[in-house]
């Protein structure tokens, strides 16, 4: 075992193992330690510290260039140090290069680079990549960015195209699509809508945004009652 994995076990609580592994029943549950994510998230801040030294470095450029990795905290590991970089071009390229290797929901929708949000303009080129990817993940990713840092200040209309012209029969890639319009519904509610009204999304994606929508504290109850005669049947 490589040093991070045996640190990883030293954290072990088989009992949130159990319970991890039903969270996230697509991949084999043996490939879940179980180590809870804040301890995750220190170890993590650990690493980046210790970096000023040379072993250190040299641990997290090997952690990082090792792909794929053999456990789910490795992975969330990886997503969480990519978090720590400062500069966006390292950062986008470290996530660039993670992408492919993400294999379920949490991994892919916990690692978000803080530089990201103070360089929207740069990242909207790398999302418009990998929101042509045929990789789960990967376009559940780019519309994760979408919902994160283009729904405020940043919020362009068209920017909806790109979730809209999203054709996929995946499970998670829709239910991040559905998460997007909901997300849009609360913050640009005229743009928004108006895809609802329109019938722009399939039917699944459609009402299920719906759904989340209403769920919603950040609706109005008048919306909701609204959105409530959208739904198609």
């Amino acid at each position: 075992m490589t040093e991070i994995q045996k640190y990883l076990f030293s954290l072990q609580d088989t009992k949130y193992q159990a319970f991890q592994a039903k969270l996230i029943p697509n991949i084999p549950a043996e490939s879940v330690i179980g180590v809870r994510v804040p301890l995750l998230r220190t170890y993590a801040r650990d690493l980046w510290k210790n970096r000023v030294n040379p072993d250190g470095k040299e641990l997290i450029e090997t952690f990082l260039d090792t792909l794929p990795h053999k456990y789910y905290e490795e992975n969330l590991l990886h997503g969480f140090l990519l978090e720590l970089i400062k500069d966006f071009d390292e950062a986008v390229r470290g996530e660039d290069k993670f992408l492919p290797f993400i294999d379920n929901w949490a991994v892919c929708d916990t690692t978000h680079p803080k530089c990201f949000k103070k360089h929207t303009e740069e990242l909207l080129p790398w999302i418009k990549k990998w929101i042509s990817s045929r990789e789960t993940y990967t376009l559940r990713y780019a519309v994760d960015m979408l919902m994160s840092y283009y729904l405020d200040e940043a919020f362009v209309p068209e920017y909806m195209d790109m979730v809209i012209s999203v054709h996929s029969d995946e499970y998670y890639v829709n239910m991040m699509r559905a998460w997007y319009f909901a997300t849009a519904l609360a913050k640009q509610w005229d743009s928004a809508v108006k895809v609802i009204e329109d019938r722009k999304l399939d039917v699944w994606t459609h009402n299920k945004s719906i759904q989340k929508a209403i769920e919603s504290y950040r609706i109005t109850d008048d919306q909701k009652i609204y959105l409530r005669t959208l739904k198609i049947k």
